[in-house]
Parts: C-alpha cells; sequence; structure tokens
C-alpha cells in the first residue's frame, strides 16, 4: 500500500461535558497539528498517491472552516463533546465528501483509505481511518 501525507494545523476553543473531563469542561483552547494520509495499492497513471498539492489545499480548505472557532458554538456540534477523536472523524468525513465532488481531481477516484491524526502534543494524538469508497 503507497501513503503520501499532508500536514497543516488547526487552534480552536472548546468545552466538555462529564465528570470525565475535570477542568477540561471549561472553555478552553486547543491546537492541533493535523495529519492527512492517503492511500491506494497501486500508484496513479502519473505514479502518485495524490496531487500532493490538491491534497494539501483540501485539508486547508477543511481545516479553515473550524480554524480560530469556538466550537461550542457551532450549531452543527451542539450537544456533542468535540472530543479529538470525535474532531479526526468530522475532517476526514469532510476531507471524503470533497474528493468524492472531485476536488483532488480523477486520479483520486482510485484512493483506498485515507487517515486523519490529530497530534494535540509530541505525547498525545487520536486518529480515525476508513475506506473512501
Amino acid at each position: 500500500m503507497y501513503t503520501v501525507c499532508v500536514r497543516d494545523h488547526l487552534m480552536i476553543a472548546h468545552s466538555f461535558r462529564g465528570a470525565t473531563f475535570g477542568p477540561a469542561q471549561r472553555l478552553h483552547g486547543a491546537t492541533y497539528v493535523v495529519d492527512l494520509e492517503l492511500r491506494r495499492p497501486d500508484l496513479d497513471p502519473d505514479g502518485v498517491v495524490a496531487d500532493i498539492g490538491k491534497a494539501g489545499d483540501c485539508l486547508r480548505e477543511v481545516l479553515g472552516e473550524l480554524n480560530y472557532r469556538n466550537l461550542d458554538e457551532l450549531l452543527e456540534f451542539a450537544g456533542r463533546n468535540t472530543t479529538t477523536e470525535f474532531l479526526a472523524r468530522e475532517i476526514f468525513d469532510r476531507v471524503a465528501a470533497r474528493i468524492e465532488e472531485g476536488q483532488m481531481g480523477p486520479n483520486a477516484a482510485g484512493l483506498d483509505s485515507m487517515r486523519v491524526v490529530l497530534h494535540e502534543s509530541h505525547l498525545a494524538w487520536a486518529s480515525y481511518e476508513g475506506s473512501v469508497a
């Protein structure tokens, strides 16, 4: 399986509900380094997994929808704890929709799977991965 990865970052504010989260129940900020890994079993006709420039643009666009936002104020997340794991899936779904719409070009249709990793620090991260079919 071939893999290509692009990286960007995301800065948000949010709070959590539930005793599990202790002091994180209060409003706080988070800065994530975000990796988008794209995978396919065979290279496309151009000899790549995906157009790395288009992949970077796509990730930047998706993150731009959330960057510098208080996620507690977004209606689409009402009633949800916007945990790192939750955000990894949300970013995955938004990128997958753009791939399906053709934003990464026609050869991206051959992508097999994708993984989104949100690094909270050098010690902790969470991810979501799945097929892109």
